[in-house]
């Protein structure tokens, strides 16, 4: 596995001014296959120094100029498709195939959604006697997880990019490898020097350096919500814009007269991709009791049919992690009906697709978000009981509903406290706006919203 033991800092690739490091271990069979620097708050520094540096020309570059070095980044990222692939499923343990369809192809689809983006917002408009300039919020830290590593990157560097301002990435220690080769694709596609920075590192060192800098003026985070909270305080009492992409416990609603079968298929499936490790994951899945039993069954049956093809956590204290929720599940009286706290193998960071029934709304793995391949079950008593506790959790970042009528639907999924809903099996969208209610989250990623999060406005009079 090919790795810098540097910083992609204003252009170049330059040591570290430390000499801590930060092993990538293959969570398929817990060996060391790459080493990167531990990056400290010197580094962060220079890191930053370089982007306000680079900010002025880059910001009055024009739009245009902005959209054909994304369109080249974006072209960069596919002819390195499959290199990318294998690195997320080296780092990661993802399954190569769901490595090549999702962790590669979703964010090259998103950086071309910026480039098209870039060219053609309104950054200027008239309304009334005014003209309303949309200008870059200036420096962007940006602090991505390990579950969608490239893609988190991409969603927060392209629109950041493509609204003029500059970067500092400072990406998961666990899969820090995707992000030294996406700074490699910057470099390739030609991005001016200081636009982007990367910096590897510890979140609570160079993580923390990054989030209270003075000369970053907005924090781009995706993470836990116990981390959210502490940086967005941080950045409150700098008056720091922020924006926040947080947990979940997402609800999947089958109402009366679903496609039952369909509806828990896809349902589990949902849960299961990605080994679980999904913010946005359905991970309550609310029946009504006349077919409770049925849905229980087809649950059980289909996540069976996993068993360790779903590759394994990104490491062991998540794995254990995971684990301790099974455990309390079965501790407060949910019955388990397929998988366990058991590892499907011997070696590696394995968890067993595991689905929980006679579940209530307030037990722990039905309120807090597991992160894991664990699916619980609820019965409801009809649609009013159904929105309760569909609602009934601090989270709302995403959620399903499935109808026979999709009318039905619809009006449900306008009732529900959370900032995406698919209906019948709606298929992902690179332009909707993803982002949540509640707990989970401030602002917006993706499409036409997320670019506006790293734009400030100024009115002119005439």
């Amino acid at each position: 596995m090919k790795a810098h033991d540097g910083m992609y800092i204003d252009g170049a690739w330059r040591p570290a001014e430390g000499r801590d490091t930060i092993d990538v271990v293959n969570p398929v069979d817990e060996q060391v296959l790459g080493r990167v620097p531990a990056g400290s708050a010197l580094d962060v520094d220079i890191a930053v120094r370089a982007a306000r540096a680079a900010l002025p020309a880059w910001a009055a570059t024009p739009p245009a100029a902005r959209a054909e070095c994304l369109t080249a980044l974006r072209d960069v990222l596919l002819a390195r498709r499959d290199e990318i692939a294998e690195t997320v499923t080296a780092e990661l343990g993802s399954p190569l195939r769901f490595s090549e369809n999702v962790h590669a192809a979703v964010p090259i689809a998103v950086a071309g959604s910026y480039a098209e983006l870039a060219a053609t917002y309104a950054f200027e408009e008239k309304v009334g006697n005014s003209t309303v300039h949309h200008e870059p919020v200036g420096v962007v830290g940006a602090i991505t997880p390990w579950n969608y590593p490239l893609h988190q990157i991409v969603a927060k560097v392209a629109p950041a990019l493509a609204a003029g301002c500059t970067v500092v990435l400072k990406p998961a220690e666990d899969t820090p490898l995707v992000a030294q080769l996406f700074a490699e694709a910057v470099h390739e596609a030609g991005i001016p020097a200081g636009v982007f920075n990367l910096v590897t590192g510890l979140g609570p060192v160079a993580g923390q350096a990054l989030a209270e800098h003075p000369d970053v003026d907005l924090v781009s985070f995706t993470g836990s919500t116990a981390v959210g909270r502490r940086i967005g305080a941080t950045a409150g009492a700098a008056v720091k814009r922020v924006a926040l992409e947080l947990g979940g416990k997402s609800a999947n609603v089958i109402l009366p007269g679903a496609d039952l079968a369909k509806a828990v298929n896809v349902g589990v499936a949902n849960v299961m991709s990605n080994s679980g490790q999904t913010c946005s994951a359905w991970t309550r899945m609310l029946v009504h009791h006349d077919r409770y039993d049925e849905a229980v069954e087809l649950a059980a049956a289909a996540a069976a049919k996993y068993g360790d093809r779903i590759g394994p956590l990104v490491n062991a204290k998540q794995r254990d992690r995971v684990r301790g929720y099974i455990e309390r599940g079965v501790e407060q009286g949910a019955r388990l009906v397929a998988g366990g706290p058991g590892s499907p193998r011997e070696q590696g960071y394995f968890v067993a697709p595991t689905v929980f029934a006679d579940v209530t709304p307030d037990m722990t793995i039905a309120q807090e978000e597991i992160f894991g391949p664990v699916l619980s079950i609820l019965r409801y008593e009809d649609e009013e009981d159904a929105l309760r506790i569909a609602n009934g959790t601090v989270y709302g970042l995403a959620g399903a509903v499935w109808a026979g009528d999709e009318e039905q639907a619809v009006a449900f999924a306008r009732r529900m406290d959370t900032g995406q809903v698919d209906i019948n099996g709606g298929r992902f969208n690179p332009l909707a706006p993803f982002g949540g209610y509640k707990q989970s989250g401030v602002g917006r990623e993706l499409g036409a919203q997320g670019l506006a999060e790293y734009l400030q406005t100024k009115s002119l009079q005439f």
